[in-house]
């Protein structure tokens, strides 16, 4: 392969790996391999002269693809340099004086101040446009909404969320294939909330790492003064240290020291000039600022053998690869098993049982595997799952390859289906929480929906469970009995039919009716030409009636039942928007998500879109002052925008105000 060839493979790979990890979240190769990678790519570049429009090397970030307003940077976020070679620091540094400080692995975020006010937060996107994400930081854990500077102030810094909250949060998702990989997946999901109660909750914080502009502030041409002045403002700033070319090094050393204990993800650090002016002067590449440095951790690294690759399965039917291999000392702790997240990084290191391989601790805390010396590739997939032994498939989602579970009574998944049971909208029976369900199915006390209903035969055992009682199990047994009465929408959403929505369920009804033996018959074209149906949930819906168990399942379960005739509260409202488009854009207050309002919406006739045109008849945007492309499209064009008050004003539903 020549250099040329090289570089373009390097390029590609780099460049999708890039794209997964920024834009759509899921990581397709380690942040070891990217960065060997990349090094490798800089090297030929160097050496051939010859650098590629698309390369990763010039290019900033990528396209951000959530639903959010976007919105232009007034100046491009570049990315740093880096190294790895505190020597090159110190040679950069040379005879100035510098900042250095954690390097934060979250979202950058920038906050614009006027008149003592928070006016707008926004994503740093692709460096060159970023997202509106303003509702969402006035609900970070930190961030003042008023200052007592009252001129016009704009920072940047890094939103993340802590180690200890991570694991909060990922305690309370079972499925292990629903967990977050990593503290920075779960702050920039966070961040980028359509629901900024979501936002909240999640407890994410923000530390200023940058002064962009602060009208008519003296700084004394420092950044130290600059840090001090945004503390004295409210906010909190990146913890930092004073160095010069003397003292870097043994800095840099109190800094690895110190990460073994911090509650917060970091990646390395970063160092900056503190005179501004001298900073300034030295201007920027096509990528990078001169006036400051990123510092990448050397991995502590450990050579061992692979010995095998356990398949763990999950309750949505995927399975894991983890890597189990001989015990290492890492960071001063034994590291046996490392998880490979999925087939394509398990291909992509060419794993073999008996292979040389090296593992790492990545940002010091989670093994991973670096690199494999014998790529012999041997690894076999499995073409059955470890749990029920039924047939395993590959699919292949955003360009990463996985393994499912393809036995819809597999045991991993059953009790996801319980949860959907059981929930709100469904059967609403409460008590019965995901980590309950589990414990009834492994010890065989419910094995499909009906059996829920028989819970009193096991009252003693229940009782005798750890943490429960006698009295959490009446009360579980009571709400299964106060779930009896219930209406056959909810039954039918509660049954977990792809696609098919409680409000869906409502028109299904609402057009076939609620005989068992009419919807069980209900073919395809009936079901189409119910509104909001189409094609694909009426293929669905039929689908899973054809299915002998799915309908002896649904007719045991009527008989536990007593059905209710629906009543329509609304039904002066039932077709108030027919007619009507609507486009939902930013986030929202009075539903949990835009599906939930575009269920609304069809439910009572009217239409959602994507895009704003000349058939659109309102957009939907809290912030109807936005300037986002959608809000000045649609004045362009006279379309009104309306919050979701007034929506819910139009559509007479100011009962769920």
């Amino acid at each position: 392969m020549t250099d040329l060839e090289r570089i373009k493979e390097l390029v590609s790979i780099l460049n999708k790996a890039g794209k997964s990890y920024y834009s759509e979240g899921v990581e397709i190769m380690s942040n070891f391999e990217y960065d060997k990678l990349y090094d490798e790519l800089v090297k030929l570049e160097e050496k051939t002269k010859i650098v590629l429009s698309d390369s990763p090397t010039v290019n900033v970030g990528y396209e951000t693809l959530s639903e959010l307003p976007k919105e232009r940077h007034d100046s491009p976020m570049l990315s740093l340099d880096k190294t790895k070679n505190s020597d090159e620091l110190v040679d950069w540094l040379g005879s100035q004086r510098g900042l250095l400080s954690w390097k934060l692995d979250g979202l950058t975020i920038v906050l614009t101040y006027e008149n003592g006010e928070l006016l707008k937060a926004v994503t740093r996107g692709n460096g060159e446009v970023g997202e509106i994400i303003t509702q969402n930081a006035k609900v970070f854990k930190n961030v003042p909404l008023s200052i007592p500077f009252k001129g016009r102030l704009v920072i940047r810094g890094e939103a993340i969320i802590t180690y200890s909250d991570f694991e909060k949060i990922n305690e309370k998702i079972p499925e292990i294939d629903a967990k977050y990989k990593n503290p920075r997946n779960l702050c920039s999901g966070s961040v980028r909330q359509l629901n900024n109660k979501i936002t909240e909750e999640r407890n994410v914080r923000f530390f200023a790492f940058s002064l962009v502009y602060a009208d008519g502030q003296d700084f004394k041409n420092s950044r130290k003064v600059q840090f001090e002045w945004l503390k004295e403002q409210g906010f909190s700033v990146v913890e930092y240290k004073e160095v010069t070319s003397e003292n870097l090094k043994d800095t840099i050393m109190w800094f690895e020291d110190k990460i073994k204990d911090n509650d917060f993800p970091s990646d390395g650090l970063v160092i900056l000039y503190d005179d501004i002016a001298y900073g300034d002067s030295l201007g920027r590449t096509s990528k990078f600022p001169r006036n400051s440095m990123a510092f990448k951790w050397t991995d502590e690294t450990a050579v061992t053998h692979l010995r095998k690759i356990e398949w763990s399965a999950s309750r949505t039917g995927l399975i894991n690869p983890i890597a189990v291999f001989d015990t290492v000392e890492l960071e001063g702790t034994k590291v046996s098993r490392a998880s490979v997240h999925n087939i394509s990084i398990m291909e992509g290191l060419q794993l073999g049982i008996g292979d040389e391989i090296s593992v790492f601790k990545a940002n010091m805390i989670i093994p991973q595997i670096a690199d494999n010396f014998t790529r012999s590739g041997n690894v076999e997939i499995p073409l059955e799952c470890p749990v029920c032994k039924g047939k395993t498939q590959i699919k292949h989602i955003n360009d990463v390859k996985s393994l499912y579970c393809m036995n819809e009574e597999c045991q991993a998944k059953h009790v996801k289906r319980f949860a959907h049971f059981v929930s709100r909208d469904a059967m609403n029976i409460d008590g019965l929480s995901e980590a309950t369900l589990e414990k009834f199915i492994q010890n065989g006390l419910i094995k499909d929906f009906t059996d829920l209903y028989h819970l009193d035969r096991y009252k003693d055992i229940i009782s005798g469970m750890e943490g429960f009682g006698e009295k959490s199990c009446e009360n579980i047994l009571n709400a299964v009995e106060q779930s009896r009465k219930t209406i056959m929408a909810k039954v039918i959403y509660s049954l977990g039919i792809p696609g098919i929505g409680l409000s869906n369920a409502k028109m299904i009804v609402k057009a076939i009716g609620s005989d068992k033996e009419q919807l069980t018959a209900a073919d395809r074209p009936a079901l189409e030409a119910v509104k909001g149906v189409g094609a694909v949930l009426a293929d669905a819906f039929v689908s899973y009636f054809e299915n002998e168990n799915n309908r002896a399942l649904f007719e045991k379960l009527l008989k536990e039942l007593d059905i209710e005739k629906e009543e329509d509260n609304n039904s002066e409202n039932a077709d108030a928007l027919e007619g009507k488009v609507f486009v939902i854009t930013g986030s929202l207050s009075h539903f949990n998500n835009r599906n939930e309002l575009k269920d609304l919406i069809e439910s009572m006739g009217g239409k959602v879109t994507g895009s704003v045109t000349g058939n659109t008849s309102y957009l939907i945007n809290n912030d109807v002052t936005s300037t986002s492309s959608k809000n000045k499209n649609a004045s362009k064009l006279g379309i009104p925008i309306i919050s979701e008050e007034e929506f819910l004003d139009i559509a007479g539903r100011k009962d769920l105000m």
